[in-house]
């Protein structure tokens, strides 16, 4: 008889199969499906620097599965100094300092 973490470990393990069939990805799955964390899939969102569906009546974030395999082998730079600067280069762009 399988034990509890068994049972959960094969389920976790079913869902990720069945997950490669989706065609639309939330955050959730394309954490999952990618293995990058949610923080940095944020981060790449709001950079704009990942392809992502664009409803503006829906809040929350879906990725098209097949953009995405298009990107990854693209070779996107995902590397955490990279985001902290565009993420600097973007506040420099939006920040305004009013002169004295």
């Amino acid at each position: 008889m399988e034990t509890h973490s068994e049972v959960i470990t094969l389920l976790e393990a079913i869902r990720n199969i069945l997950l490669h069939d989706k065609k639309g990805l939330n955050v959730n799955d394309l954490a999952v499906y990618t293995g990058l964390s949610k923080s940095k899939i944020y981060k790449l969102t709001h950079l704009k620097q990942i392809p992502m569906g664009n409803n503006p009546h829906i809040r929350q974030k879906f990725f098209d599965k097949d953009a995405i395999d298009e990107w990854l082998l693209g070779n996107p730079d995902l590397s955490d100094e990279y985001l902290e600067q565009q993420f600097d280069e973007l506040l420099n762009k939006t920040t305004y300092f009013p002169k004295l």
